[in-house]
């Protein structure tokens, strides 16, 4: 995908953050986005201002049946989508105890069972034009981990799998994916569009508590949201596509950091691991 050509977009979740600042910086270079967005009329402005070059749709993406209606539809309203990317998503904060069943099963529901049936209902499509782009907004807490965090890494981390496995099943079509590590931004996000779990008196002062000051906004967040959209649109760019696009310098050390851990904790294990092969 090299040069700097007119394309046509897919992104889930433009009503705030870095959905808004990717379709709005699309949109002023020239380029077509087809667009969903869950709280209907958040993103009419767009539409008033891009007219035919904004396609636009109410979609909740824990409804299954309905994201693949809505993709249906965008390849239907332009015929080609050249890159489709899932960014719909929201964090919920929280020692694993103090969530309710139902906030456990509406961040999966969300963050991880949504975007994978996004791409699955584009790959058809994607196959049949003969390649595209797939691009999943993860972040660094898809390699990192965080008490008070666990549900969140949970759907960070399944969709990082999912990812890493689905690049290498749709390469011989000609379709890159990548999964964007971006660290904190004053975005919707991390201001207003998550959720702290109910505390429980026992987790005060413990490591899980930390995760509490988010929502009253006392965790510093580096990140500049418009250069993080401009490097994952200029991402698309990039051809073999990126496997991971590492945004910010607290997403590389930390992610880093992480990884170099894990590794360490496996090469331990070199000499025992053979331990529990069969005797040959």
């Amino acid at each position: 995908m090299a040069g700097m050509t007119t394309r046509t977009w897919f992104i889930t979740g433009v009503s705030s953050g870095f959905g808004r600042q990717m379709a709005e910086q699309l949109l002023a270079r020239g380029d077509r986005v087809a667009a969903t967005v869950r709280l209907k009329g958040s993103a009419d402005d767009l539409r008033a201002r891009y007219g035919d070059r904004f396609w636009l749709d109410d979609l909740d993406v824990t409804d299954l049946p309905r994201v693949r209606e809505v993709v249906d539809a965008a390849f239907g309203r332009f015929g080609r989508v050249d890159v489709v990317i899932a960014n719909a998503g929201y964090g919920l904060f929280g020692a694993a105890e103090e969530c309710t069943d139902e906030q456990v099963q509406h961040q999966i529901a969300t963050n991880l069972l949504g975007s994978i049936q996004t791409f699955r209902a584009a790959l058809p499509y994607l196959r049949e034009q003969g390649g595209g782009r797939l691009i999943q907004l993860s972040s660094v807490g898809g390699l990192t981990a965080a008490a008070g965090a666990s549900l969140y890494n949970a759907s960070k981390w399944g969709v990082e799998g999912f990812m890493e496995a689905l690049a290498k099943e749709v390469a011989p079509f000609g379709i890159g994916a990548t999964l964007v590590e971006a660290h904190g931004a004053p975005t919707e996000f991390g201001r207003g569009n998550l959720q702290v779990a109910e505390p429980l008196a026992a987790y005060d002062g413990t490591p899980a508590s930390f995760i509490r000051n988010i929502k009253n906004g006392s965790v510093p967040l580096a990140g500049d949201p418009a250069k993080i959209a401009a490097r994952i649109i200029g991402s698309a760019e990039q051809d073999p596509a990126p496997m991971r696009l590492v945004l910010g310098k607290d997403a590389y050390e930390g992610s880093a950091a992480a990884l170099r851990d894990r590794l360490a904790q496996v090469e331990s294990q070199k000499t025992t691991a053979g331990e529990t092969d069969r005797d040959s």
